[in-house]
């Protein structure tokens, strides 16, 4: 009999199992012999086509299943949890990206709000040993206090798609008070690494650059980002997962420096390299890479973006005894090395 057999935790809903980081969880998961069931809305935000490959690739092992349905229809998605009997559930699915939430707010209301409302349902109505849900580093949106640690208070988020999020936690806390719900959340930042969205910052830029297109660096490349690579933040979730939070006793004493709740089984963990890189040279190492010269066209702030994001990832650390730490040239390329392979440039 394998680990995997008698681990608490073996059979596991994933919700956005054919995007980016719900693909390469369920690869990891499967890799250690977990049964997973992926839910994908597949929705045409970016190229459905790499949505699909994920899962193609995903379906080759035996134990992966997979249902295509949304977030928002909550009876199919009791439907199929019902038949599957998840003892965990991680919810990635959302709509994703900073800017699209400027232009289509009400996407992130359906997805985010009503989807994570009925994933929090679907969890309190089978009794899941832990529901696991993902958050970003967004929420932090106006802190200035660097790295960002989970126990500051995080009430100016400066996008709608960081507002839906900040919600979800809040969101995710009441039902871990009322239903004995164990959750976890974390909030990642910026991830990147094969496989990934063509919006995202990575993948225009090496698109652009091997088709001699300029990319666009705003606040003049005065920003700053935690970069974290997909293997590493998944390794990461993976690890959680076996860390359901229990609800303290009433006048526990509890330490100050973790996020879990007083009053539920309830917390927050940051998922980061826990390193601040300049973007410019995230860009110089992308040319360096590429050996292509960027076409740069630099821009002011775009709204609702911020300068900086740096996680504590000390709170990971003591709760798995892991922490990212993959350097940003070695992860750019192995990007580089997936893009060239697939798009045949």
């Amino acid at each position: 009999m394998s680990e995997s057999d008698t681990a608490p935790f073996r059979r596991v809903l994933v919700t956005g199992a054919a995007g980016f980081i719900g693909f390469h969880l369920s690869q990891l998961l499967l890799q250690e012999g977990l049964i997973v069931h992926g839910y994908d809305g597949m929705t045409d935000y970016y190229d459905v086509n790499l949505k699909r490959r994920r899962l193609q690739m995903l379906k080759q092992n035996p134990n992966f299943s997979a249902t295509e349905a949304m977030l928002e229809d909550h009876a199919t998605m009791l439907e199929v949890a019902q038949a599957f009997r998840p003892d965990a559930i991680v919810h990635l699915a959302a709509q994703a990206g900073v800017r699209y939430s400027l232009e289509n707010p009400r996407a992130y209301v359906e997805s985010n709000l009503i989807g994570t409302f009925n994933v929090m349902e679907v969890a309190r109505e089978l009794g899941v040993g832990h529901l696991l849900m993902a958050s970003t580093s967004s929420v932090y949106g106006a802190n200035e206090d660097m790295p960002f640690n989970e126990t500051e208070r995080v009430e100016t988020p400066l996008t709608f798609y960081a507002a839906t999020k900040k919600a979800n936690e809040s969101m995710g806390h009441s039902y871990a008070h009322l239903w004995n719900l164990p959750v976890t959340m974390f909030r990642f930042f910026t991830v990147y690494g094969p496989w990934g969205r063509p919006d995202m910052a990575l993948f225009k830029f090496v698109d652009a650059m091997l088709e001699g297109r300029p990319i666009d660096i705003y606040n003049n490349g005065e920003m700053h980002r935690d970069f974290t690579y997909v293997s590493d933040l998944v390794k990461g979730i993976r690890l959680l997962i076996d860390v359901p939070p229990v609800r303290p006793e009433a006048g526990a004493e509890l330490d100050p420096t973790d996020s879990l709740s007083p009053v539920a089984p309830f917390r927050v963990v940051n998922i980061g390299n826990g390193e601040k890189v300049r973007l410019l040279d995230f860009i110089d190492a992308i040319e360096q890479e590429l050996g292509i010269e960027a076409i740069r066209n630099y821009m002011p702030m775009q709204m609702g973006d911020v300068p900086a994001t740096w996680a504590d990832a000390s709170l990971l650390r003591r709760l798995t005894g892991y922490a990212p730490a993959m350097p940003f040239r070695e992860g750019i390329a192995r990007f580089v090395t997936w893009f060239r392979d697939y798009y045949g440039k």
